[in-house]
């Protein structure tokens, strides 16, 4: 049987994937066939996951909220690779600030990577999908947002990030709409409580217990665990799902 999952002969590109969430993705994304194009502005980290990967894998080091570097991004794959059938979406910083003390260079910092760079490369890579499609070309062409609980039901002392996160949703349904005639997929995947740097500070002695009992399942994940919903949204399983938001949060946030 055929592993509908396989992502044999597709090239993936990962943003924010010098560690976490993109670093495990990146990883499933090459162990289940795909050539990884790992994108971050640490030059360190992202070239330790490219050296952990190996030969699927290259390292691009660059800054999404760089009106620039989209395009570049775009290029490199093309010319590393040959092609580009996915795009994870998945850089992100956190500054955190309560509303009424928040600068606007706090706020803007945020806003300018987790959703207008968001934006960005949605755009550029869009773009080349589209050109694809009109030369005739076949193939799975798929982006996946990542999101967070934080962007549905909001979240105290960062006001920057959930209204980012919220956004992000809005251009998955958008772009899904603009691009559904060109059997282009476009996904969230909103997460909970992931064992990641950014998420040091409440998975603290101070917090944890307070974070663990709102989720039903009373655990956190990790980045290997909450993968494999991304790696799905990417395969050809998913063939048929576009404009959707999956949550992958251990029930910490439910609704419609």
């Amino acid at each position: 049987m055929n592993n509908p999952m396989s992502l044999e002969g597709s090239v993936i590109i990962v943003t924010g994937a010098g560690q976490g969430i993109g670093r495990g993705v990146a990883t499933l994304a090459a162990d289940l066939g795909a050539r990884v194009v790992a994108v971050d502005m640490n030059a360190e980290a992202v070239n330790e996951t490219a050296d952990l990967i190996g030969e699927a894998c290259v390292a691009l080091v660059g800054d999404v909220a760089d009106p620039e570097f989209p395009d570049r991004m775009v290029k490199f794959t093309v010319d590393t690779f040959g092609d580009i059938n996915g795009l994870v979406n998945n850089a992100g910083i956190v500054r955190a600030a309560m509303a009424d003390k928040m600068t606007r260079e706090t706020w803007q910092q945020v806003i300018d990577v987790n959703l207008t760079g968001v934006f960005a490369c949605l755009q550029a890579v869009g773009i080349y999908f589209k050109e694809q499609v009109k030369l005739g070309k076949t193939g799975l062409r798929s982006i996946v947002n990542i999101s967070s609980d934080a962007g549905r039901k909001g979240t105290i002392g960062q006001i920057n990030y959930g209204a980012a996160k919220a956004g992000v949703l809005g251009l998955t349904m958008s772009a899904a709409r603009e691009w559904g005639r060109y059997e282009i997929n476009v996904n969230t995947v909103a997460f909970g409580m992931i064992e990641t740097p950014m998420t040091e500070t409440i998975r603290s002695d101070k917090f944890r217990d307070k974070y663990l009992s709102q989720i039903p399942m009373g655990r956190m994940s990790t980045p290997e665990e909450v993968a494999k919903p991304v790696c799905f949204l990417l395969s050809g399983a998913a063939s048929y799902i576009t404009g959707q938001h999956l949550s992958v949060n251990g029930g910490y946030h439910i609704g419609f």
